[in-house]
């Protein structure tokens, strides 16, 4: 929200702008502004504007003739993103349960009591943590859909942390495997980051999967 009031109150100062430019200065300079204001838009979810109510909106604005104030306008806006969180957030979740219901269909897929699912991918032999050890471990995290959104793996160096200090997905599942162990968790969202997700790359009810190797517990 603040970046759509910043860029009209960018947009707003044009015309003290005007008086000290050139035209051909001012310009370049609305259109510039007319390029943060889209990108400003579109980092909070406006991808279908509908341009030509834009350019209207904004002429009226400066006119002083616009059919609402600023308040209103205001109350729109977050009106609409809050529905439209609301709408991703039911698709997300459904998403993730129809893929965990159909996951948990697999023969080598597990599943505990509170709905997490793991598979063994290599057994391990050492010790396995309590819930206040800490770990060693090398992980490598996506969406449902493939995506990357944290791996240690890739930056090439492992991670220690307490157990109990992570998302319960992580706490219940790494007391299952062994110190050389590397395991699959497919992890629902109420175990991860729920329904507020874990911006920017963690949507809001989305469910997660990590490929977890422990090399070490302490």
């Amino acid at each position: 929200m603040k970046h759509i009031l910043l860029g009209i109150v960018l947009c707003l100062c044009i015309g003290p702008i005007a008086a000290q430019n050139t035209p051909t200065k001012m310009d370049t300079i609305s259109y510039a502004l007319g390029v943060v204001l889209s990108q400003n838009l579109k980092s909070q979810g406006f991808t279908e504007v509908n341009a030509s109510e834009l350019a209207k909106g904004f002429e009226e604005g400066l006119s002083g003739a616009a059919s609402m104030d600023v308040a209103a306008a205001n109350s729109f806006i977050q009106k609409f993103l809050r529905e439209k969180q609301e709408l991703a957030g039911a698709e997300a979740r459904k998403a993730g349960e129809d893929f965990l219901a159909e996951n948990a269909k697999r023969p080598e897929v597990k599943v505990t009591d509170s709905g997490l699912q793991y598979e063994v991918l290599t057994e391990g032999t050492g010790a396995s943590p309590s819930a206040t050890q800490t770990v060693k471990v090398h992980y490598h995290g996506t969406l449902i859909d493939g995506t990357v959104f944290d791996s240690s793996v890739e930056r090439g160096e492992t991670i220690e942390f307490p157990l109990n200090r992570v998302i319960s997905g992580w706490t219940e599942g790494l007391q299952l495997m062994k110190e050389g162990a590397k395991y699959r968790f497919y992890i629902p969202y109420d175990l991860a980051y729920g329904p507020r997700g874990s911006a920017p790359k963690i949507p809001p009810y989305a469910a997660l999967i990590f490929d977890v190797e422990l090399f070490q517990v302490k």
